[in-house]
């Protein structure tokens, strides 16, 4: 059977739906995109001043709605923009239209104002403006504030990222953008609050409406409207802009050997996955996971057969097995440890480590809230010490590092630390997925300022969301689309994917993590293609065995595992990162371009001859059909090169 030809939509994205960027207008000094509805990426002289403006619908379980946006009118003028529409929303029988209206003037100021009229009533976790502030430039730095009552103080953004609300009652937030230049983000209809992003890895700090200390999920009633608006004032003299760097390129700059290793990699391993991964077992075994997260929840009646299925995977590829314990019971957790430890060893199953984690942990506690019954950590570690002797114990989140952040384990009694990311809690389009990448090292220093020296992981991660902490469920998604908190992430079967992974893997790899964990062998979070009761297009065409794009970005790390990393240092990692190690004969640099355009690259410091491959549209399909094939097609390379867009390079430096 002949292979299908692939779009280039599938092959970056591996979906259809359109990710365009929005319209550029200018204010003035400022200039900023207008983007379905929202203003992104507010600038004045290139520096960003927020990141966005826009008016957000969050359902009960805080999936954010997108709007169908009708009667949209923009006038663009030579000293500002004017822009009006309207939007309408529904989410099952409910309904809610809103109408807004934008402008722009000369002086760099802006308004944003909305009326949202429920045409029934509308269950909602929230509903109203949302504001982010960027990271570069401001965690850390001061910040003005005026609170709802008239009080003015001074204050910062937060340096580590903060588990609750840094500030509160909040009606104005004033910053200095450039040496005297300052914004003011004038907030009015309601009172409003700042999150600090960070903490699912956004990056930025997001000022939004109505305290967490009100009631949620809650009714807007039928008729009765809500009025907001959002204004953003400039002060101050905006200095001159310099010669702008467009069109030079990125450059790499390879440096020293480090004495820092490359993080052990691994894999999640679902246990509604076991049988598909035996099935694959040969990719599964070129793709070399140093480690594999074998999840184990009394809820699901997971046991003898499960951990079968967990030895023959591990001693067939070699991985180690890292147990993870959800436990179920608050108070005969004891009983229930010893348990599963007579059935690890009737099993036979060899363990490097178990985590164990509450059952009560695994679902998100907002600030304040009572938290559900759980044992007292220091026992259940205990215990777990107690069923599994000489095994290496950990503990904290199997969600996200902001349930992490805001119950600290006691990490002393532990072996490590863990946690698991997802990009798509809050935005779901390509570049908001790719800025996470921006929060990571935040997440890390923070963690380890409260756990000490205490051994640290992450994963397993991926695009897609694992489980969602804030619901009832992750979202569905039909339709194959970008959506927050959903398992059937398109991307994944997408360079994008590779891409992501790549940059998650190198900005990580810099922190002095101890091991990454990555998505799934198979499944909707894996790297292997297996038939499933969701789309996936292209795919589902073919009659052999299959790898999605991502999947060599793990089998290529997983061998440089522990190998001592090399600095390589891209000129603006937000665009291609880098990744660089010691391996045999040379060194091994990987570059990734997080972007949807075509990225020049220069080398530095390239002391041998040069060989690679790229995994990119061009190479799409041979690098899914024949993944042995495709890794073994390397070719003599040059210093300089075009990388197209999400497209990964390994490159090999005989030096």
């Amino acid at each position: 059977m002949q292979t299908p030809a692939i779009s280039t939509a599938l092959a970056l994205c591996g979906t259809e739906q359109p990710d365009t960027p929005g319209r550029m207008l200018s204010a003035g000094p400022m200039t900023v995109e207008f983007d379905n509805g929202q203003l992104r990426y507010l600038k004045v002289n290139g520096i960003e001043v927020l990141r966005v403006v826009g008016f957000l619908i969050r359902d009960k379980n805080w999936g954010t709605a997108t709007p169908a946006i009708s009667n949209l009118k923009i006038d663009e003028r030579a000293d500002g923009f004017s822009i009006s529409f309207r939007a309408e929303i529904r989410i099952e029988s409910q309904q809610l239209s809103y109408d807004a209206a934008i402008e722009g003037t000369g002086d760099g100021n802006l308004e944003f104002a909305v009326t949202a009229l429920p045409k029934t009533d509308f269950l909602t976790a929230r509903t109203g403006f949302v504001v982010l502030h960027p990271l570069k430039g401001v965690a850390g730095f001061p910040v003005d504030i005026e609170h709802v009552d008239g009080r003015k103080v001074r204050s910062t953004f937060p340096k580590f990222v903060n588990p609750v609300q840094p500030v509160l009652d909040i009606r104005s937030l004033t910053h200095e953008v450039l040496p005297g230049l300052r914004a003011t983000v004038l907030m009015e209809g309601d009172t409003f609050e700042m999150e600090d992003h960070r903490n699912w890895t956004d990056a930025s700090f997001k000022t939004y409406v109505r305290p967490l200390t009100r009631a949620w999920p809650y009714t807007l009633n039928a008729g009765e409207a809500v009025k907001q608006s959002i204004k953003v004032s400039l002060s101050g003299a905006a200095p001159k802009g310099g010669k702008s760097a467009a069109g030079k390129g990125i450059e790499i700059r390879l440096g020293a050997v480090s004495r820092d290793a490359l993080p052990l990699l691994g894999l999640g391993m679902p246990a509604e996955e076991i049988e598909h991964a035996i099935a694959q077992l040969d990719l599964l075994k070129l793709a070399a996971p140093r480690f594999l997260v074998c999840h184990i929840d009394p809820r699901a009646k997971h046991g003898l057969k499960e951990l079968y299925g967990y030895r023959v995977l591990s001693e067939e590829t070699g991985a180690e097995v890292a147990l993870e314990v959800v436990v179920a019971s608050s108070d005969e957790f004891r009983k229930e440890l010893k348990h599963l430890a007579g059935m690890v060893n009737q099993s036979g199953i060899k363990l490097a480590s178990i985590a164990v984690v509450p059952v009560g942990d695994l679902k998100s506690v907002l600030p304040g809230g009572p938290r559900p019954l759980s044992p007292k950590l220091e026992e259940l570690y205990a215990a777990a010490r107690e069923a599994f002797p000489g095994i290496s114990l950990g503990g904290g989140m199997f969600s996200f590092f902001t349930e992490l952040n805001r119950k600290h384990p006691p990490a002393k009694l532990l072996d490590f630390v863990v946690n698991t990311t997802c990009p798509i809690v809050h935005a779901a389009d390509d570049r908001a997925v790719m800025e996470t990448l921006e929060a990571l090292p935040y997440q890390v220093t923070t963690a380890h300022a409260f756990i000490g020296k205490t051994a640290y992981r992450i994963g397993p991660s991926g695009i897609g969301c694992r489980d969602n902490p804030h619901g009832a469920t992750w979202t569905p998604n039909p339709d194959n689309v970008r959506v927050c908190l959903t398992k059937l992430e398109p991307r994944q079967r997408g360079l994008f994917a590779a891409a992501w992974s790549l940059g998650y893997i190198a900005t990580l790899a810099q922190t002095g993590i101890q091991g990454i964990a990555l998505g799934a062998p198979t499944g909707p979070l894996g790297f292997i293609y297996r038939k499933a009761d969701h789309k996936q297009p292209w795919y589902d065409q073919l009659s052999g065995p299959a790898v999605f794009p991502a999947y060599h970005v793990v089998s290529g790390l997983t061998r440089g595992s522990g190998q001592k990393l090399v600095s390589a240092q891209s000129s603006d990692c937000s665009t291609v990162q880098a990744l660089a190690y010691k391996g045999n004969g040379g060194t091994i640099l990987w570059l990734a371009n997080l972007t949807a355009e075509n990225q020049p690259v220069k080398l530095y410091g390239a002391k041998g001859a040069i060989f690679g491959t790229t995994l990119d549209e061009n190479s799409f399909v041979s690098a899914a059909t024949d993944p042995r094939g495709f890794q073994k097609n390397w070719k003599a390379m040059k210093d300089s090169l075009m990388l197209k867009p999400y497209a990964v390079a390994v490159i090999s430096i005989n030096d």
